[in-house]
Formats: structure tokens, sequence, C-alpha cells
């Protein structure tokens, strides 16, 4: 796991980042231009950089957040998040430990996952760009 200080992480993240991936906060729904992306590629932590979900796992969930069926294997740890009075369970990059979102029974076939995802979380790489 990349560790790294709270002013390393402040100096490389933009506020936003840092509150989601940092302090566990939710972008504003349907903020994140990452919400219309169509195109063949993969998206990474915007924090580490790692792989996290091809974007043929992509899907529209009516949500506001981009939304995926399953992650690539071992990129992402969860854990049970009991704040809010609830309980959810807590998707994380499995290299930086950043919050990324949570991840729901009600998404499509194959999983039956959707994986609720911080736009701001994320970066996204097109393979028309490499």
């Amino acid at each position: 796991m990349t560790h790294k200080t709270d002013d390393h992480w402040r100096t490389e993240l933009t506020p936003e980042q840092y509150k989601v991936l940092r302090e566990h906060g939710t972008e504003m729904r349907g903020s994140s231009p990452l919400n219309k992306e169509k195109r063949d590629g993969t998206f990474r932590c915007a924090g580490c950089g790692k792989p996290l979900f091809d974007a043929a796992t992509k899907f529209e969930s009516g949500t506001g957040w981009p939304s995926f069926w399953a992650p690539l294997p071992g990129a992402v740890e969860i854990e049970t998040d009991r704040s809010y009075g609830m309980s959810r369970t807590e998707v994380h990059c499995a290299d930086c430990g950043g919050h990324l979102g949570h991840v729901f029974a009600d998404g499509p076939a194959p999983t039956g996952e959707r994986y609720c995802m911080n736009g701001v979380a994320l970066k996204f790489d097109s393979k028309d760009d490499g």
C-alpha cells in the first residue's frame, strides 16, 4: 500500500479529490464528466494511478455517479461503512487506500453489483490515446 503523509496528499490532490479520497467525502451527484464517458479504456485511481475498472464494465445506473459491475482483479478492497446511521460497503483503492465510493447489490448481470464511484476519485485513460 502507498503510504504518504496528509501534507503530501494535499499537495498532490485537488481539494475536492482530497475530500473524497482521503476524508471519505462524496462529490455532488451528476457533477462528474466521467458519467458520460463511453470510450474504451481504463478508469484509474486519481490518487495513485492504479487501474481500477475496465470501461467495458461501466453502465448507466441513473444514480448520477459513474457505475461499474466489477473492478479489475485485486484493484479494490472493501470494508463496512456504518456512518450516517446505516450499513454500506465502502470501496477503497487496494494500493493507496483512497476512498472511491460504495458497492451495492442492485447492479446488472453478470455480477449483480453496482460499484458506485466518485468520478473525482477516478482518472480515465482512453485506449484511443495510447
